[in-house]
């Protein structure tokens, strides 16, 4: 069996180079073909329809014949009505939009192609949900992103954000941009405050005999450092600037809620969407699918996504390297000694 084991180790090694230059060749190949673009595409989905047909699906599985007939005749009623008040446009269409940031918030890049997408073709009536996820990040990145969200702000189109989990620190900078705030009983929101944090490993250079040389030009072009010695200097101009930062976030979470009492609220710590609301940090307590079948119901729901197109050459490595991994688990499954 020891035998078995190892030649089955063997052509699992010979397996994985094969795939290996296959891949390879496939990815150089593909990398001289010359793309279209490389920007993505937009996609829209009715929610309303979904829903809609959901429950046509349930109602047919659960009613009598008798009692669903009787519910086909009452929509089809239902639908000449709203035909006849189809040119009244004063409700207007909602959009959703989904961001789940990271620490860099680079899905800020989708975020701005859908709000464009939507500026471009908003009438007056229309509103948006964005359902925010993050748990904070960069200051650049968030920045960014709630000022792709004041974009609606701008454009007078009423703007809701619904945190289901967390929209703490960053998140919450893009979430108290939005005219309404929801939350979930139990997301967290808050973390109003600037945190930064770095190792530093000037004493084991030392300890090895190891020199380190950093040269700049300007006092404090470099306040902090991972690698040399830090001054006492440098760190309370580091401190400096994080209360920079801290008092810009005040001051911008406070424009756009202005009732807050921030001396209470901007202390860094975070709170559950039932305590949020008693601070004034949302304004309702729900989760966004009960707020989006709400709108659902006496609105059209369109759920903008902009998915960004992956070039050729990663979809087949990606592709390649889940063929390795498969192929390799397979042969050691086959071969592993009882």
């Amino acid at each position: 069996m020891e035998f078995l084991y190892e030649y089955g180790m063997f052509l699992a090694k010979a397996a994985t180079i094969v795939v290996a230059i296959v891949a390879v060749i496939i990815v150089v190949l593909a990398s001289t073909v010359k793309h279209k673009s490389d920007k993505g595409e937009l996609r829209i989905t009715n929610l309303s329809e979904e829903l809609e047909e959901l429950k046509h699906g349930l109602k047919e599985e659960l009613l009598s014949k008798k009692q669903f007939k009787a519910y086909e005749k009452q929509l089809k009623a239902e639908e000449k009505a709203k035909d006849k008040t189809a040119d009244d446009a004063s409700m207007g269409k909602v959009f959703v939009l989904d961001f789940k940031g990271s620490i860099d918030a680079a899905e800020v890049a989708s975020l701005r192609e859908e709000i464009s997408a939507i500026l471009a073709i908003a009438d007056k009536g229309d509103k948006v949900v964005v359902n925010v996820e993050s748990g904070g990040g960069m200051v650049h990145g968030y920045g960014l992103a709630s000022s792709q969200l004041d974009r609606l702000r701008q454009a007078n189109i009423p703007l809701t954000v619904c945190v289901d989990k967390v929209a703490a620190s960053g998140g919450y900078m893009m979430a108290c941009v939005a005219n309404k705030i929801y939350a979930a009983p139990f997301a967290i929101v808050g973390s109003i405050g600037v945190v930064a944090q770095l190792p530093n490993f000037s004493r084991l250079l030392k300890k090895h005999e190891i020199d380190y040389e950093q040269h700049t030009a300007g006092n404090f072009k470099r306040t902090l450092t991972v690698f040399g010695e830090n001054t006492d200097e440098g760190r309370q101009k580091f401190q400096e600037e994080l209360e920079e930062t801290h008092v810009l976030f005040k001051e911008f979470v406070g424009k756009y809620r202005p009732e807050l009492d921030l001396a209470k609220v901007a202390t860094g710590e975070h709170w559950y969407g039932q305590q949020a609301i008693e601070l004034g940090l949302v304004d309702a307590i729900s989760t966004s699918d009960d707020v989006i079948m709400s709108l659902a119901g006496e609105r059209a729901v369109y759920k903008i996504r902009y998915q960004i197109r992956k070039k050729l050459a990663d979809k087949i490595a990606h592709g390649a390297s889940l063929s390795v991994n498969a192929i390799f688990n397979r042969l050691i499954e086959k071969n592993r000694p009882m």
